[in-house]
């Protein structure tokens, strides 16, 4: 198969002069690069086309000859031969895609922490005060986060040249890799601070006012910015990030916006009805219950939940009443008890809807099996 013109390659102009050149391999390189298009063939083949061109472009000789010839004109057994650009831009290259063409800054911002808050439900819904108190590593104050000793500074690595990378000729590649000397930083400490051992930080224990705002709910996070790790070097602190944990509560269920409980009644307070006492986070209300009411019946209380804080109105409080079976009966009160059910039995079955539908509804099931 014929190869294609290295003027196409690049897509440039026969007369492109070395910057333009340049330009255009750089565009084409970052585009087709294996790092970038991991798996795919045709992106490789095109990335080689373009080292292949731009070797023998960017050298006057080569191209001399490639102009008049073609590429029987032109011998790349030989490697990059002459080319002296092409190791510089395909460091410069590397350095766009990956951050290693240039200097890397030794000042880093440090890390950030996370901390769980328990809190009661009243005191997520109204919101609350809290001091804690955590293990932090902060900026060193006797060499103001340099690590070196005060009157001193930091010096360039020897090795690279303060750039943090060292750069190694493989063929027609540059390769940079980290300077093993100084981690990639650039710097290195000769004379380090007596007191962070040229950390630039220090452990220890600092306590931290925590405001919560009225709302919050399990899960949600307060960020106090500045309070994490101190940059390393003299960089800025990361941020601390509080993490909201709510206890369980021993009435309600929070769901949302809104508040559940179940409210337990009597056989009497269930057939007779009236009206009930229960709470809510703001005091007690009434809730009136109706005559018959059944065990599982909803009742919805406008506005008695909570406000998120995001906004927005308050939620509902919803009360399921349980009826409870009494216990522990005195022989009066299962006399009473008997004499009730013997009336019901005499009235008929339309005091328990419930029950003679469903025995109604067994009695046809176990008909229909036996015939």
């Amino acid at each position: 198969m014929a190869k294609r013109d290295y003027y196409e390659i690049l897509g440039v102009a026969r007369n492109a002069d070395e910057q333009e050149l340049k330009k255009a391999y750089r565009r084409v390189a970052m585009k087709f690069h294996p790092d970038r298009n991991p798996g795919d063939a045709e992106s490789e083949k095109r990335f080689k086309e373009a080292n292949e061109a731009y070797e023998v472009l960017s050298d006057s000789r080569k191209r001399a000859s490639y102009d008049q010839f073609g590429h029987d004109g032109v011998n790349l057994n030989g490697g990059a031969g002459g080319a002296q650009g092409f190791g510089d831009i395909f460091g410069d290259i590397f350095g766009d895609i990956f951050g290693t063409g240039r200097a890397r800054s030794h000042v880093q911002r440090g890390a950030d922490l996370s901390y769980t808050l328990d809190l009661s439900l009243e005191e997520a819904v109204r919101g609350t005060t809290v001091k804690i108190r955590i293990p932090s590593s902060v900026t060193c104050t006797h060499c103001s986060g340099s690590g070196a000793k005060p009157g001193t500074s930091p010096s360039n690595c020897s090795t690279c040249n303060g750039l943090g990378q060292v750069r190694m000729r493989q063929g027609p590649f540059a390769v940079q890799q980290t300077c093993p000397r100084c981690a990639g930083s650039g710097k290195t400490i000769t004379d380090p601070c007596h007191v962070c051992h040229g950390r630039g930080a220090v452990n220890e224990q600092k306590t931290l006012s925590v405001k919560v705002p009225a709302g919050v709910d399990h899960g949600d996070r307060i960020r106090l910015t500045g309070e994490g790790e101190a940059g390393v070097h003299g960089g800025p602190p990361g941020d601390l990030y509080v993490q909201i944990a709510v206890r369980e509560h021993p009435i309600f269920v929070r769901d949302g916006t809104d508040l559940h409980c179940e409210v337990p009644i009597s056989f009497a307070d269930a057939a007779l009805g009236g009206e009930l006492e229960v709470p809510t986070l703001e005091g007690r209300v009434k809730l009136k219950i109706p005559t018959g009411t059944q065990t599982g019946k909803l009742f919805r209380l406008r506005n008695k939940g909570v406000s998120s804080v995001r906004g927005g109105p308050p939620g509902d409080l919803l009360c399921r009443v349980m009826v409870e079976t009494p216990v522990n009966l005195t022989r009066r009160q299962k006399e009473l008890l008997e004499e009730f059910q013997t009336i019901q039995e005499q009235q008929g079955t339309h005091q328990s809807p419930k029950k003679t539908h469903w025995f109604d509804g067994v009695k046809k099931f176990v008909d229909t099996l036996k015939s």
